[in-house]
């Protein structure tokens, strides 16, 4: 090999080292749903109306605007997804995420879109080839669970539709998750999760966190493919940003853990 070969090679190891992936890898594509979630209001700026409350580009305390920015440094693309998924849409996605599928009073127009059996036939289908499905619910009064579940279920996951690490005013420490040594995803540490919904499981699920001696979160080999279901939206900026919570919560550190390990079960 030529001197010039050497250091070119050399140069291309260095920014595989550096980057963690190279120019022959493709990008982790990452689809948020903005269908069972389709909450919108006025801009106040612009007057138009538009998409909010974890969304990519919602910069307020309800928004996934840190999550998405977390992806994109970690080598994925991000985008979103406005309509039930297709077999076509899940072709362009490595990463599908639902969160907090909307009741009738949070949707737009007052009328919620709700899974439906070709939404699940599709979703499966899709997980059992190698997706990498995410699901988040919401607690009680807040999320639609009976079609959700639906959805949920076929992958041995339910969600309670009730609430657990209430938290009152500014008593932090109420809504304390507490990550043992060993788990799956995260480190050892101290997540923030209020209002969760308990999450009950049979195979292929298995438990993976617990507050107030319930589980909340749960993870699913099926197929080639896998889920994470949490009963939280907890990954928001309201709670990732470093600004409300004590330091001693690790809510950032959590989600970079998260995302690290939803790319990885996609590769």
């Amino acid at each position: 090999m030529s001197k010039h070969k050497i250091v070119k090679s050399l140069a291309v190891g260095t920014f595989m080292l550096t980057f963690g992936f190279s120019y022959s890898q493709k990008k982790p594509k990452v689809v948020l749903d903005n269908f069972f979630n389709n909450e919108k209001k006025e801009n106040k700026e612009t007057k138009e109306i538009e998409s909010w409350h974890y969304t990519w580009n919602d910069k307020t305390n309800g928004g996934f605007s840190l999550l998405g920015e977390i992806f994109i440094k970690q080598g994925a693309s991000i985008s979103s997804l406005k309509n039930a998924p297709t077999q076509a849409d899940l072709k362009n996605a490595d990463i599908y995420i639902i969160v907090d599928a909307d009741i009738d009073k949070e949707a737009f127009e007052g009328k919620a879109n709700l899974i439906d059996p070709t939404t699940i036939k599709n979703v499966v289908k899709w997980v059992k080839a190698g997706g990498v499905l995410v699901l988040l619910s919401n607690d009680h009064g807040n999320s639609e669970f009976e079609h959700f579940n639906q959805l949920a279920g076929e992958f041995g996951i339910h969600f309670n539709d009730d609430s657990y690490n209430r938290v009152q005013g500014k008593e932090f420490e109420q809504g304390a998750v507490h990550v043992r040594e060993g788990n799956e995803v995260f480190s050892a540490q101290k997540l923030y999760m209020k209002e969760v919904s308990s999450i009950t499981v049979k195979e292929p699920a298995k438990t993976l966190l617990s507050a107030e001696g319930k589980n909340i979160a749960a993870i699913a080999k099926f197929g080639k493919g896998t889920v994470f279901a949490l009963g939280d939206p907890w990954c928001y900026n309201e709670y990732t940003d470093g600004k409300k919570l004590p330091a001693d919560f690790t809510n950032f550190q959590g989600a970079e853990e998260f995302v690290k390990w939803l790319i990885k079960q996609s590769k």
